[in-house]
């Protein structure tokens, strides 16, 4: 058992990207490729540290005769993306042609060792760094292939990308409920009651992945549970302000309803 309270031991540290989009699909896949091959040359040139027995290799920070943080600054601006002038963790690619497109690439870090929030500085980069958040190493353990396809002028392009699953996406969108910000609770909610499985699936996939529940991660989803109490809590809320924007036609009544339902569900089975 884990201080998180998860069954199955996580990592001390974990490193974990993310590509969010406000675009099309065939910008999402042409912006996910160029990201991919970016996130590529970090992994390739982290194993050939670790297979030639860099001084510590893949420790955040740590100066490496091959450092592969730097390769992977040098590769998103290779790529295009630009970093943001406030946050070291993200880099931005906008593009102005045809539709406005807007692509984030963000690195996410989980140190036990760090308070959270804290900025992590990698050796050797100028601008490139993470943001430590709790909760990212259960993202970053349960990852699922998936293939986006687009037509982009007439030629099918493909894109393979790993994402978190259900179980790593949860624990950690729990482990962010701290934050009290409505994307979070509006996620939640939206992830439980549309996923493909049903809105039980959630409880039985974080008992798959993770095995028992205590400890931190106990506490995140007592947290969760008393925000989504009633219909008028910030959980409901939350998600039915963004629900009815995409979807006008809905109730807003029984949008709520359902996403305390489908909240209680996975919180009472896996707390109890």
């Amino acid at each position: 058992m884990n201080r998180h309270g998860l069954r199955k031991h996580a990592p001390q540290q974990s490193l974990l990207w993310f590509v969010s989009c406000t675009t099309t699909a065939q910008s999402l896949v042409c912006s996910a490729r160029r990201a991919c091959s970016a996130v590529a040359v970090f992994e390739i040139c982290f194993s050939t540290c670790r297979h030639h027995r860099c001084r510590r290799p893949g420790r955040l920070g740590d100066r490496q005769r091959c450092d592969p943080h730097r390769r992977l600054e040098q590769a998103l601006a290779k790529a295009d993306f630009h970093p943001d002038s406030e946050r070291v963790w993200r880099w931005e690619m906008r593009t102005d042609t045809g539709r406005k497109t807007q692509v984030k690439f963000e690195l996410l870090a989980e140190i036990e060792s760090r308070q959270q929030g804290a900025i992590v500085k990698f050796d050797d980069c100028r601008h490139l760094g993470a943001v430590n958040l709790r909760g990212t190493g259960y993202a970053a353990r349960d990852v699922q292939e998936q293939t986006l396809r687009a037509n982009d002028g007439g030629v099918v392009r493909e894109v393979h990308v790993n994402v978190s699953g259900m179980a790593g996406f949860l624990m950690a969108k729990a482990a962010a409920n701290g934050r009290s910000k409505p994307k979070d609770w509006y996620d939640i909610a939206y992830v439980l009651l549309h996923n493909d499985a049903g809105p039980r699936a959630g409880a039985d996939a974080v008992t798959l992945a993770f095995g028992s529940v205590a400890g931190d991660a106990r506490t995140w989803l007592l947290e969760l549970h008393a925000n989504f109490g009633d219909s008028s809590s910030q959980g409901p809320s939350s998600y039915v302000d963004q629900f009815i924007l995409d979807h006008p036609d809905q109730d807003p009544r029984q949008l709520a309803a359902d996403a305390m339902l489908a909240v209680d569900d996975i919180c009472t089975r896996l707390v109890n």
